[in-house]
Parts: C-alpha cells; sequence; structure tokens
C-alpha cells in the first residue's frame, strides 16, 4: 500500500478491495478523522464488479434480473463498480461542513483536470453532479460523485472510468439519468488506457485542490 502525504491530506492507494471490506475501512477512518485522532484521508481503489444504491435510488432503476444491489448511506442514486475504474473516498474534515456542493465542485475540478491532461474535454452539466462529454452525440457521463457528510467529515466519493466494461451500466438506469450515456477515458481517446497511468495525475489535482477545503 502506498502513501503519499502533504500537509493534513495522504492518499493511500489501496489495490482491489471487495466493496463491503473498503465500507468497513471508510467507517473506521471516518470515526478516527473526525475525532481527530489521524490525518485526513483519500482511498484510491478499484472495487470487483458490484452495485450500489445511494438513499434517493427508484426501484425501477435497479437491475431487473435478480442482480444483487448494496444499498448505501451515500447521496446520489444507483451506480456500478468494476475493474478499470478509479474510485476515490475522501474522508476529510471540512473546513465548512455545511457546504458539501462546494466540496462536490472541488471534486468535479479535480477529475476534470485529470481528464483534460489526457486530452479530454469534460465538464460540468448545471443541475447535475459528475463530469461529462459534451458533443453532438448525446451527453456521456464519465465521473460519478456521491458523497455523505456526518460529524463534518465526508465519506463515499468518486468513481473515474478508466477503462471499465461498460456493459454493466445497461443494467440500471446510471445514477438515476436516463437521457444519458456512461463512458470512460478509453472509449473517448480511442486507445489503451490504464488506472496505473492516471493515479499519478489524479493523486497531484487532489491533492492541489482538496488541502484547501479541509481541516
Amino acid at each position: 500500500m502506498g502513501i503519499t502525504a502533504i500537509s493534513t491530506i495522504s492518499i493511500k492507494n489501496c489495490g482491489v478491495v471487495d466493496y463491503l471490506e473498503a465500507l468497513e475501512i471508510q467507517r473506521d477512518f471516518h470515526e478516527k478523522i473526525s475525532n481527530n485522532r489521524t490525518e485526513n484521508t483519500i482511498l484510491l481503489l478499484q472495487h470487483p464488479s458490484v452495485f450500489t444504491a445511494g438513499k434517493r435510488t427508484l426501484e425501477e432503476e435497479r437491475p431487473h434480473d435478480g442482480t444483487e444491489v448494496i444499498d448505501v448511506d451515500r447521496g446520489g442514486k444507483i451506480t456500478w463498480h468494476g475493474l478499470g475504474q478509479i474510485v476515490g473516498y475522501p474522508i476529510m474534515r471540512l473546513a465548512k461542513p455545511t457546504e458539501l456542493v462546494g466540496f462536490v465542485r472541488e471534486l468535479e475540478g479535480v477529475l476534470i483536470d485529470t481528464c483534460s491532461e489526457f486530452g479530454l474535454h469534460v465538464q460540468r452539466i448545471k443541475g447535475r453532479s459528475g463530469v461529462w462529454m459534451i458533443d453532438e452525440i448525446k451527453p456521456r457521463k464519465i465521473a460519478a460523485i456521491g458523497i455523505r457528510v456526518a460529524k463534518g467529515t465526508t465519506m463515499h466519493g468518486f468513481a473515474l472510468n478508466v477503462n471499465p466494461e461498460l456493459e454493466a451500466f445497461s443494467k440500471i438506469i446510471p445514477c438515476g439519468i436516463a437521457d444519458a450515456d456512461v463512458t470512460s477515458m478509453a472509449k473517448e481517446l480511442k486507445r489503451d488506457i490504464s488506472p496505473a497511468e492516471v493515479l499519478p495525475i489524479l493523486e497531484r489535482n487532489l491533492l492541489a485542490k482538496l488541502v484547501k477545503v479541509s481541516v
């Protein structure tokens, strides 16, 4: 497990971790961080294939073939995680805990900057969280965000599609948005790209932007 540290934030690269195991790791860090017993921490990892549903997920947005879905206490709706997708869990004491939207905007900025360094022209869509490809084709989501704040400290986080198998998203209405597609960096760049290639850029951008919103 590699560790990169700056100021009050540490980044831990955890490799491939089962979703429920990662959730317990998050909860442990959240308890320690919210009580000022360790530094703010960002977990970066990949999950084996799993569907997770936020509190606002509707029944019709879920799989209809009996596929298991894990219900979690984050914001947002249903999504899928799998290999080839970088999942980030920033567990941080916020300088302004009531300004969750501002924190989400910072995460979007991190992901936009990271994709831009690879030549992708991505952006925000007003009223929709995450990061998007917008052109003459249908809008396509390349990164999703779902956050929870408790005791002034964040949990859950973001998922950046680097080169996952996107077919899993066809089983659900991703993030509850029926009029858009899901894409990946590899699909948009039309070349092979791996999480290992993206991680150093993502880490640098996380540390640069998030240090200013944490305490």
